[in-house]
């Protein structure tokens, strides 16, 4: 019995700059885009060491994928934009799952830490296989979000996604399997 493809719709804001035909893991950025990859390593200044977290399922670590997620951003964004930030509209682009090989792919279930931004310490529960089931289950954004966001203080880093289950793929994706900003 031939086994069913993956189905669900996932999103992820593209870059401003793309090169290439592909979408890179960090890894990879920092020999194609040298100059591109320390703007996004940017975001890992005051954690440096969740670049070399190891990613168990899929024998990699955090800088070796590319990171999807199974929600649009526009309720995130505009939680964030009651918190009295200004942020822009997010357009992201879409990709099918079914165009990914579930073998590359995993669920990562993300918890926001004591102190409400960085994510707690993963364990080998956070990490859900690649399935329509599955995504299904995590396709929504959480109250608790929602509420985070709403409730920065003006000093908070605002990171939308750090309670948001993140779809992660090992290697680079081709911008040709993307729709850009239709969603």
């Amino acid at each position: 019995m031939p086994i069913s493809p993956v189905v669900a719709t996932l999103y992820h804001l593209l870059p401003r700059t793309l090169l290439g035909d592909a979408l890179l893991p960090l890894a990879q950025l920092r020999e194609a885009a040298p100059e591109l990859y320390e703007r996004h390593v940017r975001k890992y200044e005051k954690r440096p060491d969740a670049m070399v977290e190891p990613v168990p399922p899929l024998a990699c670590t955090w800088q070796d994928v590319v990171f999807l997620s199974p929600v649009h951003p526009r309720p995130l964004f505009e939680a964030l934009r009651r918190s009295g930030r200004e942020v822009p509209n997010p357009r992201p682009a879409t990709i099918e799952a079914h165009q990914l090989d579930p073998a590359n792919c995993v669920i990562r279930l993300m918890r926001h830490g004591r102190d409400g931004h960085y994510p707690d310490p993963v364990d080998e529960h956070d990490y859900l296989p690649f399935t329509t089931a599955n995504l299904r289950a995590v396709s929504r954004v959480t109250t608790d979000a929602i509420t985070r966001l709403e409730n920065l203080g003006p000093d908070e880093p605002w990171l939308p996604w750090v309670d948001v289950p993140h779809i992660l793929h090992r290697g680079p994706i081709l911008l040709s399997a993307f729709r850009e900003g239709n969603a």
